[in-house]
């Protein structure tokens, strides 16, 4: 099934969970692990954005706009492809029926109340709330780019290019693991300082061990449109990967900062945004 959209205000807030508190992912993939200060970690991000227009092929004057909370865990699959497996997503109750029914991706409802930066001429501080058993609050601005806390990736372009560059994602429904493929140009990004706040919800939803702390802030920035064509599929069912070493460094090329911040490329798709923002 092929699907496309435009996802805008796109807002990545990521951290490095501690390896012991993560459950264990679904066969064939294993998590990239990264050490620091004699501990391994994994690397979580919450994905806060809104969808703009998706659209089926089949269908493709049906479109819909809607605010989503993706988490996002750093994996690698079987072919050792970067990837993100998603635990879950959070959208509107009125997207989880039809979600479920025709990606078969982890949705569950919450209410949602979005920035939307790239219509502040203000340039911030934007905010960012959700509700589900409990409130998430974000609040951020324009900032340097600056690593918090967690293993260190490099340069700051290649911290970008680590959560950016997975061209596969993974969602586990009854037990079987579905994989998308994902294609996107390259994108501006704006680095933000996040304040964030009941950051608890997060870990329920992630099932993290008892007793495990949630961390401060690795990084964060802003994306403000990113489009995507993406297609779902079924995972055959096998055994799980031995686990491999997988340095940071080895992972992401070192590009430019120029790189990072140019915007992408006019094409047809992009021509057409306008037209379908004004109809969202």
């Amino acid at each position: 099934m092929m699907l496309k959209t435009t996802i805008r205000d796109c807002l990545f807030l990521n951290w490095a969970l501690p390896a012991e508190a993560v459950p264990e992912p679904p066969p064939p993939l294993r998590y990239q692990f990264h050490s620091w200060q004699g501990q391994d970690y994994v690397l979580a991000s919450a994905v806060l954005f809104y969808q703009d227009a998706i659209r089926f092929r089949a269908l493709p004057f049906v479109r819909l706009c809607y605010p989503q909370l993706d988490l996002r865990l750093a994996v690698l699959d079987d072919e050792g492809v970067p990837s993100v497996l998603y635990p879950r997503m959070l959208t509107p109750a009125w997207v989880v029926p039809g979600a479920r029914l025709m990606t078969h991706q982890p949705v569950t409802k919450a209410r949602l109340d979005f920035a939307r930066p790239s219509r502040d001429v203000n340039g911030g501080p934007w905010h960012w709330r959700v509700e589900r058993d409990g409130i998430f609050k974000v609040r951020a601005w324009p900032d340097s780019p600056a690593v918090g806390e967690g293993p260190r990736l490099g340069s700051w372009e290649q911290v970008v290019r680590y959560f950016l560059e997975r061209p596969r994602g993974y969602a586990e429904d009854s037990g079987v693991l579905h994989r998308i493929e994902f294609r996107h140009p390259q994108v501006a990004v704006v680095p933000v300082k996040a304040e964030v706040a009941g950051d608890g919800l997060l870990a329920g939803l992630l099932h993290l061990e008892a007793g495990a702390g949630w961390p401060g802030l690795h990084s964060a920035w802003l994306v403000p449109e990113i489009p995507f064509a993406f297609e779902l599929g079924i995972v055959p069912k096998m055994a799980a990967a031995p686990a491999m070493p997988q340095p940071a460094a080895s992972r992401v090329a070192v590009y430019r900062r120029s790189d990072v911040l140019k915007p992408p490329a006019e094409s047809g798709e992009g021509v057409s945004n306008e037209r379908r923002r004004a109809a969202c």
